[in-house]
């Protein structure tokens, strides 16, 4: 039963065709758009959109921290360089894995991770 469960989320975009090339690089996610003013992504885990806002999602301002998950961190983290995505926190250990941040074009903040190898 998905009876109150997430079920979709949404993230300002000032520049949404820029965010929807990144992500379409980046990470092959592909869109549906609703308007000028709206486009929407499905099949990535959680099902979500972009809407046209100046805003910006960053966990330093409250916001909630999207972290995609990857088999191979340090390849993922030149795929989002190399797509235009901005290193806001390189990759770092926690306990149980390693993580990078990063800000897409319309400067909304995610993060990878990948569990930790064991040696």
């Amino acid at each position: 039963m998905r009876h109150l469960k997430l079920n979709y989320v949404e993230f300002p975009a000032s520049n949404i065709s820029a965010t929807k090339r990144f992500f379409e690089t980046a990470f092959a996610w592909t869109f549906t758009d609703y308007g000028s003013d709206y486009t929407a992504f499905s099949d990535q885990g959680l099902d979500g959109g972009f809407y046209k806002s100046e805003l910006q999602a960053k966990a330093a301002t409250g916001s909630a921290l999207l972290v995609l998950k990857t088999d191979d961190l340090e390849a993922s983290l030149e795929t989002v360089k190399s797509a235009g995505g901005l290193i806001s926190t390189d990759i770092f250990s926690f306990p149980g894995g390693r993580r990078f941040h990063f800000i897409e074009p319309s400067g909304n903040e995610f993060a990878v991770w990948t569990l930790e190898q064991s040696a």
